[in-house]
């Protein structure tokens, strides 16, 4: 596997264990029962979610008479109930942790059920406890987000803003000249493939193979997937490859040194911030209006594939989702367009 996957693997179990430890006890057991089935950073969500509600059943309830949740007994969750549960998501519109404010979406607050839930559900079917109160309690309702995404045209104007340097202000436009080249390379990349920034990051040089016009990614979970570069993204990546070649040699590096393809201007692989920048900084340029990151490129080139091609499964297979139903959801624009359709099906007239 690529050494970077395998570091970030490494350092994400180092964050988890270290969690795991700020928990009670018997916590350490439900991790080990779901690890075979969930993903280090799913398990490393449930962690937080789960620090954040013991904290509250210490110190916002009278149930016990600790001073840390590391003192909780499994025997004492069955004392816990519907309604302290109840009070922990509206705790969630506004709460404070060391000093720090904060506060949970319907999204937010529904992902922590989950995770009580979840929690409940191994100890209830292992008969370690006699209760299942979160069971019994409807999740928030979630208000459907529009698909942000661009059209053609707006396409055209942010490929020619990471071009151009258009409408930047004179500071980016100072960075502009250096970065251009390897922007445009991740920007087109981005709009060419679906790819998740992730798997954008994740990329090594040797992962690339323009002679049969492949690349090679990591998607989530660690499984490795071959893609396919389009005719228009070759060229903007065989011009970065070339100052990336001249950007290695100023400091006497060689690929075996600096594998990943997609370098910072430190010679080191870009970060996940880095890209999110570039990308908001370009996007704001050309679409004020629209709040554009690289995942809205995704859906971008989802909702693009599944209008030229009509066939969700093809998306889904390209996006590398398991879920279909995910696909429908957040990429492919289905029901407008079947909206658009629909207008013009029935006629009212015989003209």
């Amino acid at each position: 596997m690529n050494t970077y996957y395998n570091d970030l693997k490494y350092h994400n179990n180092l964050k988890l264990n270290n969690l795991r430890k700020k928990l009670p006890y018997f916590c350490e057991e439900f991790f080990i029962g779901i690890e075979n089935r969930t993903s280090v950073l799913t398990r490393i969500n449930y962690a937080y979610d789960l620090i954040i509600f013991f904290n509250y059943i210490i110190n916002e309830t009278a149930l016990f008479n600790y001073n840390k949740l590391t003192d909780l007994k499994l025997s004492d969750i069955d004392k816990i109930s519907v309604t302290n549960i109840e009070y922990f998501l509206d705790y969630l519109n506004g709460y404070k942790i060391n000093d720090k404010f904060y506060s949970c979406s319907a999204t937010a607050k529904a992902r922590k059920l989950s995770t009580i839930r979840a929690f409940y559900k191994y100890f209830y079917n292992k008969e370690k406890i006699n209760t299942n109160p979160p069971s019994k309690i409807n999740a928030p309702k979630i208000k459907d987000k529009p698909i942000i995404r661009l059209e053609n045209n707006e396409i055209s104007d942010l490929l020619n803003i990471v071009e151009t340097g258009k409408n930047l202000t004179k500071f980016q436009n100072s960075y502009h000249n250096v970065t251009k080249i390897r922007d445009l390379a991740i920007v087109t990349l981005f709009l060419s493939s679906g790819i998740r920034i992730s798997e954008l990051i994740g990329i090594n040089i040797s992962d690339l193979d323009f002679k049969n016009k492949t690349f090679l990614v990591t998607r989530k979970g660690g499984n490795q997937v071959i893609l396919y570069l389009s005719d228009e993204v070759i060229p903007f990546l065989e011009d970065y490859i070339e100052v990336r070649k001249r950007q290695l040699k100023k400091i006497s590096l060689t690929d075996n040194d600096e594998p990943a393809l997609f370098l910072s201007l430190q010679n080191k692989r870009i970060s996940v911030r880095a890209v999110e920048n570039l990308v908001k900084k370009y996007a704001k340029a050309a679409v004020p209006l629209k709040k554009i990151t690289p995942h809205k490129l995704r859906s971008t080139y989802g909702t693009a594939l599944y209008r030229e091609t009509n066939d969700i499964y093809m998306v889904a297979e390209v996006l590398g989702h398991k879920d279909v139903n995910t696909t429908k959801k957040h990429y492919a624009a289905i029901s407008e367009d079947m909206r658009k359709q629909a207008a013009n099906i029935v006629k009212i007239t015989d003209k």
